[in-house]
């Protein structure tokens, strides 16, 4: 399984929407390049990404934002075979971090783990 990391300095939610979709597409962008050195994983994403095959990060984070209260700790991007996962940290207003898990490909919430859960709840 390929796992690709992504550690939000400052908290995406913070940020106003276009410059956290930059900050967003720039995290992205240097945890693909770090992460795949030497085999460049992060083209293939890319391009799935481009061509509609998976949902972008941003989508993904719009939807938390919708749903949910909660500053981005961490993002993962998962891939085994042609399966792509994102895995993504909040931190809760009472200190709870929760991880949600996005299918790539059709962005739909497939599993939420943590405490106190019902408090993030908008």
């Amino acid at each position: 399984m390929r796992k690709l990391h992504c550690h939000l300095i400052k908290p995406l939610r913070s940020l106003q929407r276009g410059t956290r979709r930059n900050v967003t597409g720039l995290a992205l962008v240097l945890l693909l390049v770090g992460s795949a050195v030497g085999d460049q994983h992060w083209e293939s994403l890319h391009g799935e990404v481009r061509r509609g095959e998976v949902v972008p990060l941003d989508s993904i984070l719009d939807w938390l934002e919708a749903h949910y209260i909660g500053e981005v700790l961490e993002v993962e991007v998962e891939r085994e075979g042609g399966y792509v996962e994102y895995e993504i940290k909040l931190l809760g207003p009472q200190g709870q971090v929760v991880e949600f898990e996005f299918d790539g490909h059709n962005g739909q919430l497939m599993s939420i783990e943590g405490v106190r859960i019902n408090d993030m709840r908008r």
